[in-house]
């Protein structure tokens, strides 16, 4: 067996920031900068997982190993979570599933948010019968799992793929542009759409997280991109984060900065899903005890719809700021466009495909999400195209 540098320039995709620890090499989707701006637990351990990172070499092996320590998380009293799931594309054609036993474990008390970290062993994942020719190989790493990679392992020589002109996608957003519950990590909404457009996809949804942070903004700012697109407001209304007021002067920075390193990208502004709880009830959303006492989780929005009038925050609201933002914005920036998020999931996806917990579109849903974006944004004639 050949071992691969991790390192090799050009081989792990969809990160901005490796970190070296006492098991391997971490992957990051924020840089150490921004990581050093804000010590909540919840963005730690979003953007440790790593949605849309892949690993991505030529070879004519075929027979992989790549070694990895996963993190494992437990909820006590809620139903066990499934293991990350790593996805082997040949050629861009999916070819192999596996997950890791072992690893870490986190145990999360919903209730009080108190944590606790059992260091466990690594695990080997083996790919077997491969096309015996040379060929592009991508390992998608868990989108929902933290991962360390030890080492990379083949049964001929393998280089990183080189760079085959295509155009790099940015993306900015919530726990659904980060993955909920796909099935896997190539069927989030964002790889999904990525893997059907042929383009680069830097995933930065963060789960809970896209709250208008400026360092999130510095680093979309200064990583390359091609095309941008921020999804923003599910999060801002959950966790009630701030008023009308703010709202609207937060956006602007964001995307002022955005514009600051890249003043002529084609730049697109989601608006929210449809999400019946948060329509005209304001956050913050919070668990569902009664769901929880039967093993189950699910939200519910806690919120006064009176007191939107007093400047809090629905998607309804939201959605009507982002418009004339975009709107007035659009007006000396050309580039600048704006996708309703009802055209990805509205109220008779809904009707169809209910958020199973009131909040996170399920495994056929994130499907749906991605081939509209493919057809709305990323083909040709849209926004991003």
């Amino acid at each position: 067996m050949h071992t691969i540098p991790l390192t090799a320039p050009g081989l792990l995709r969809g990160a901005l920031d490796l970190e070296r620890t006492a098991y391997g090499l971490l992957p990051h989707r924020l840089p150490a900068r921004a990581r050093a701006q804000c010590a909540d637990p919840q963005l730690a351990l979003a953007e440790s997982q790593p949605s849309g990172v892949r690993l991505a070499f030529r070879t004519r092996a075929t027979t992989v190993e790549l070694d990895t320590v996963p993190t494992k998380r437990v909820h006590p009293g809620a139903p066990p979570r499934p293991d990350g799931v790593y996805d082997l594309l040949v050629d861009g054609v999916p070819h192999g599933r596996a997950t890791a036993p072992g690893g870490h474990t986190l145990t999360v008390d919903l209730g009080t948010g108190a944590t606790e970290h059992r260091p466990g062993p690594a695990a080997t994942l083996r790919f077997t019968g491969l096309p015996d020719h040379d060929k592009d190989v991508e390992i998608w790493l868990p989108h929902n799992e933290t991962t360390e990679l030890v080492a990379l392992r083949t049964d001929a020589p393998a280089i990183p793929v080189p760079d085959r002109g295509r155009k790099v996608w940015l993306h900015h957003g919530s726990s659904v542009s980060h993955g909920s519950d796909a099935a896997s990590p190539t069927a989030t909404w964002p790889a999904r759409a990525a893997l059907r457009a042929g383009v680069e996809l830097v995933n930065l949804g963060l789960g809970g997280s896209a709250l208008l942070d400026p360092f999130t903004a510095r680093a979309l700012r200064d990583t390359p991109a091609d095309l941008i697109s921020v999804k923003i407001g599910l999060n801002l209304v959950n966790a009630d984060l701030m008023r009308l007021r703010a709202f609207g002067p937060a956006v602007h920075g964001f995307l002022d900065t955005i514009r600051d390193g890249h003043p002529a990208t084609p730049l697109l502004v989601i608006s929210p899903l449809h999400c019946p709880i948060h329509e005209d009830t304001p956050g913050p959303a919070a668990f569902d005890p009664a769901l929880l006492a039967e093993g189950r989780l699910g939200f519910r929005a806690t919120g006064d719809p009176a007191e939107v009038a007093a400047g809090k925050l629905t998607l309804t609201v939201v959605r009507e700021e982002l418009a004339r933002i975009v709107r007035d914005r659009a007006a000396a920036d050309p580039h600048l466009h704006l996708l309703d998020g009802r055209a990805l999931y509205g109220e008779a996806d809904h009707a169809e495909l209910p958020l199973p917990d009131g909040l996170h579109p399920d495994a056929a849903t994130h499907l749906r999400i991605g081939d509209r974006f493919a057809d709305l944004a990323l083909a040709p004639g849209g926004p991003l195209s």
